[in-house]
C-alpha cells in the first residue's frame, strides 16, 4: 500500500473558505460527498498517513481516484449544496438509510369548500394542514374516529359531496352519521369551517379550553335535567380523553419541538423522531441507517438533521429541535432552518426535566429498533444464504460454513474466567449445543483462548455417548405375546461435529493463539477468523492486514450476531456462577438455609456490604437471631473473597434466554 494517494492535491491548492467536496473513484462515480468550515483543514484530515487513518476511512481514499471541491460564501449555503449532491449523487460512503419507507398522516383538505380529513401519505396535497405521522395506519383512523364525534367535520369523498350537494340527498357516510359536512344537510357551510377550526385548533394543542367548555355544558344541562344533552357531551369528553390518551402531555402546551432519539453501533444507527405539538406526541417516524466511513455521533446528527428538513417549509419546521448532542456547525444548521421555517429556529440539547425523559424514551426506542434492524435480516433463508456465500468469499473458503463456533472471554478483573461457545447453524443459533468453560489459571485472553480451544478440538471425532435405552411407549407394562421390543436412542448433541469455521472474539492476538491451538491439535481443516469490534474487521491468521466486509454486507451482520450471542453466552454463565460461589460461602454457615441466604442479599444488596455489617446490623434482618448473626460475620471475616467479586455481585436474579448445556 502507498504511503501517499497519488491525487493528493499539492501544498496550498486546497483553499480555507467554506464549501463542499467530493471523492470520486476511476470510473468518475462520486464515492463520498462532505462539507467543512475551511476545506483545507477538513481534506488534510483524509490525506494524513494511511496507517493513522480509521479502517473505513482508509478504504474510502484509497479506493477514490480524485477529489474535488466547491467553495461556497458561507457555511449555510454549504449545507445547502452538500444536501443537494448527496440526494442527486446517492455516494456509497456516505450514511444510507435503510427505511426509507413513508408514513401515514391526518391531512384535513383546507383549500376545499367543505374541508375534510383523510388519512394520506401524500405530503403534497395544496392548502391541506398535516398531523402526524403515525407509526401505524389504524392509529390515524381511529383517532379520526374519536375526533368526528367531538367535532363532527366531513370525511365523505369528493365525488359524494358534489353529489349531495346537487342532488340535496345527504351523502350515505352522513346518513349513518359518519360525515358532519353540508353534504349531511345538518350544518351551513360557514359553520362548518368553525368545526374544521376546532379541530385543527384542538390537534395543535388547544385541548384544555374544549374539555372546560364541554364539562361545562354537561354541568349545566344535567343541573338543568336535559339528561339526553348531558349525555351526548359526556361521550365527547371520553371521546376527548382517548384522543388524549394515546398522546401523554409530555412538555409544556406551547412546546413545538422536533425530538431525535438515536441509538448506533459502528455500522448502523436506528432514529426516533418524535413530533411534538403542542406539548404532546403527535406523530412518530422511525428509520435505520447504515454506517459507511467512520463518523462521530455530533456528525451522524448533522447528517440526520439534513435528511429530515431538506425539503421541508413552512410549519413542518418546528421552533425548537431536541437532539442528544449537538453538531459543530449547529449555528449554522439553525440558521438554515429559519431559511425553510421563515422563523428562528433553536437546536438543543434535551439535558434535564421533562424533555430528558422524552428523549430517553425515544433513545431507547431507538436501541430496540436497532436490535430488530440488525436481527431481522437473520429471519428468512435467503438472507441467511446470501450472508454464508458472502462470508465464504471473504475469507477465501472452498465452500460455505454452514457449522460455525464463536468463542469468547470474559473475566471479573482477571478473576473468575470464563469462556463461551455458541454454534450457529445455516445462519441459525443451536442453543442446544452451546457450551461453557470454566477456566481455573490463565495468564491472559490469548492464553485462554488457547486453552478452550485445545479442550473443544480433543472432543472433536469422539464417539457418541447414547444415553439410556427405553422402550417405545415409557408406560408400557407388559408386552402381547409375540411382540417385539422396539428400542430407541436419544443421543447428545453431536458436540464431536466439526465446525467449518471458528471465530474468535478479538484481534491478531487472539487469531494467532487460536492457530496455535489449531496446529497443536493437527485440525488443518478448519477455517479460523477473529472479529475485532472497534472497526469490525476480520482477522486471519498470519495476515498483516484485516479482511474489510461491506458495511451493509449480510456476513458482517451475520459474524456480528454470532460476536454477540458468544459475549452475552459468556456473561450469563459468569454471573450464574458467580451467584453459585457466593452461595456456597453462605450456605457452610451452621442454620443458613436458601431463605436466609435470599433475605440477607436483598437487605444488604451483596456479600461485600453484608461483610461490612456488624452483628447487630445482621440482626435486623428478619429471621436472623444474635447468635446467628455473630457466627455469619466471623465466617464472612474468616473467608479470603474477592473483593471485587464480591461487590459486583448482588441479590438479583439474571436470566438465561438459551439452553444452557453443564460447564466443561
Amino acid at each position: 500500500m502507498a504511503a501517499e494517494l497519488p491525487y493528493k492535491p499539492r501544498p496550498g491548492e486546497i483553499p480555507t473558505d467554506p464549501g463542499v467536496y467530493r471523492f470520486r473513484d476511476a470510473q468518475g462515480r462520486v464515492l463520498y460527498v462532505g462539507k467543512a468550515k475551511n476545506l483545507r483543514q477538513r481534506l488534510s484530515n483524509y490525506f494524513a498517513p494511511l496507517r493513522t487513518l480509521h479502517e473505513r476511512t482508509r478504504r474510502m481514499v484509497t479506493t477514490a481516484a480524485s477529489v474535488e471541491w466547491t467553495v461556497v460564501p458561507t457555511d449555510v449555503d454549504s449545507l445547502q449544496l452538500e444536501y443537494m449532491w448527496i440526494k442527486e449523487f446517492d455516494p456509497p460512503f456516505n450514511v444510507r438509510y435503510k427505511d426509507d419507507k413513508s408514513y401515514p398522516f391526518m391531512a384535513i383538505t383546507l383549500a376545499d369548500e367543505a374541508p375534510r380529513v383523510i388519512v394520506t401519505r401524500n405530503r403534497r396535497i395544496p392548502g391541506a394542514k398535516y398531523f402526524g405521522p403515525y407509526p401505524k395506519v389504524w392509529t390515524v383512523h381511529d383517532t379520526i374516529d374519536q375526533m368526528i364525534r367531538v367535532f363532527p367535520i366531513r370525511t365523505c369523498s369528493d365525488a359524494s359531496y358534489r353529489k349531495a350537494m346537487a342532488t340535496g340527498r345527504p351523502c350515505f357516510p352522513g346518513q349513518i352519521g359518519k360525515c358532519g359536512g353540508p353534504c349531511s344537510m345538518t350544518v351551513t357551510i360557514a359553520e362548518h369551517r368553525a368545526m374544521v377550526d376546532d379541530f385543527i385548533a384542538f390537534m395543535e394543542g388547544g385541548d384544555e379550553r374544549f374539555t372546560r367548555d364541554l364539562t361545562r355544558r354537561m354541568h349545566e344541562a344535567s343541573a338543568a335535567m336535559d339528561y339526553e344533552s348531558a349525555a351526548k357531551y359526556r361521550d365527547r369528553l371520553a371521546s376527548i380523553d382517548a384522543v388524549l390518551g394515546r398522546s401523554a402531555l409530555v412538555l409544556p402546551q406551547d412546546e413545538d419541538a422536533d425530538l431525535f432519539g438515536v441509538a448506533e453501533d459502528e455500522l448502523s444507527a436506528a432514529i426516533q423522531h418524535f413530533v411534538i405539538r403542542g406539548g404532546r406526541v403527535r406523530g412518530v417516524r422511525a428509520s435505520t441507517l447504515d454506517k459507511e466511513i467512520d463518523i462521530s455521533g455530533a456528525d451522524l446528527v448533522d447528517q440526520i438533521l439534513q435528511r429530515a428538513y431538506g425539503e421541508a417549509s413552512g410549519d413542518q419546521v418546528p421552533r425548537r429541535v431536541l437532539v442528544p448532542s449537538l453538531p459543530e456547525d449547529a449555528a449554522e444548521l439553525e440558521e438554515w432552518l429559519r431559511e425553510r421555517r421563515g422563523r428562528k429556529v433553536e437546536i438543543a440539547v434535551a439535558q434535564r426535566g421533562q424533555r430528558a425523559e422524552l428523549m430517553r424514551t425515544a433513545t431507547l426506542n431507538a436501541q430496540q429498533a436497532l436490535i430488530r434492524h440488525k436481527t431481522r435480516r437473520s429471519s428468512d433463508y435467503t438472507t441467511r444464504t446470501q450472508a454464508l456465500t458472502d462470508l465464504q468469499e471473504a475469507l477465501g473458503l472452498d465452500e460455505a460454513p454452514l457449522r460455525i463456533e464463536c468463542y469468547d472471554i470474559s473475566h471479573l478483573g482477571g478473576t473468575n474466567v470464563v469462556a463461551s461457545m455458541v454454534v450457529f447453524e445455516d445462519g441459525l443459533p443451536r442453543k442446544d449445543q452451546y457450551r461453557s468453560f470454566n477456566i481455573a489459571e490463565t495468564t491472559d485472553d490469548t492464553d485462554s483462548i488457547y486453552q478452550v480451544l485445545r479442550r473443544r478440538l480433543a472432543h472433536i471425532d469422539a464417539p457418541e455417548e447414547p444415553e439410556e435405552a427405553r422402550p417405545v411407549g415409557a408406560l408400557h407394562q407388559a408386552q402381547e405375546p409375540g411382540e417385539e421390543l422396539v428400542v430407541t436412542e436419544r443421543r447428545r448433541p453431536r458436540f464431536a461435529y466439526p465446525p467449518q469455521l471458528l471465530i474468535v472474539d478479538g484481534g491478531k492476538p487472539q487469531v494467532e493463539a487460536a492457530a496455535r491451538a489449531l496446529r497443536d491439535a493437527g485440525r488443518s481443516d478448519i477455517a479460523l477468523c477473529g472479529i475485532a469490534k472497534r472497526l469490525e474487521e476480520l482477522w486471519l491468521p498470519g495476515d498483516e492486514y484485516p479482511v474489510i466486509l461491506p458495511r451493509t454486507s449480510e456476513a458482517l451482520y451475520l459474524v456480528q450476531r454470532l460476536r454477540d450471542e458468544a459475549h452475552r453466552f459468556a456473561i450469563t454463565h459468569q454471573r450464574k456462577r458467580r451467584k453459585r460461589d457466593i452461595a456456597s460461602i453462605l450456605g457452610e454457615v451452621p442454620g443458613l438455609g436458601a431463605a436466609r441466604i435470599k433475605s440477607l442479599l436483598r437487605h444488604f444488596g451483596s456479600v461485600a456490604a453484608l461483610r461490612r455489617a456488624s452483628a447487630a446490623e445482621i440482626q435486623e434482618v428478619q429471621g436472623i437471631g444474635p447468635a446467628l448473626a455473630e457466627a455469619i460475620r466471623v465466617h464472612l471475616a474468616s473467608e479470603a473473597v474477592p473483593a471485587k467479586e464480591l461487590a459486583m455481585a448482588g441479590a438479583g436474579s439474571d436470566s438465561d434466554a438459551s439452553a444452557t448445556p453443564p460447564s466443561d
